[in-house]
């Protein structure tokens, strides 16, 4: 049993930045990966960010340059940075946690992130 907590989302302007953060409690030892996923209205939910208990770490297209996922072991966190936000990236964010065991998912809470211009 894995809980993800989600906090960070907001609203900013065309270039400007926001950080999430995905606090993960629980089984924590049994995580492989986690990642970042977001849904805007009217779309698909679409892989933005992943990053492996070994460091592997994969971006979306449409972020990479922009967005850094990165973890902070020690508190059991993952975070995304997001700079040079654009209308586009108006959606809301999920975290995700993978049980390499058992292949379960598990999924936060969600935090809105708009980006209006």
């Amino acid at each position: 049993q894995v809980q993800l907590v989600e906090s960070g989302g907001g609203t900013v302007q065309p270039g400007g930045s926001l950080r999430l953060s995905c606090a993960a409690s629980g089984s924590i030892f049994s995580i492989n990966a986690m990642g970042w996923y977001r849904q805007a209205p009217g779309k698909q939910r679409e892989l933005v960010a992943t990053i492996t208990r070994g460091g592997i770490i994969n971006y979306a297209d449409s972020v990479k340059g922009r967005f850094t996922i990165s973890r902070d072991n020690a508190k059991n966190t993952v975070y995304l940075q997001m700079n040079s936000l654009k209308p586009e990236d108006t959606a809301v964010y999920n975290c995700n946690a993978n049980i390499g065991v058992t292949q379960v998912n598990y999924w936060g809470q969600g935090t809105q992130v708009t980006v209006s211009s």
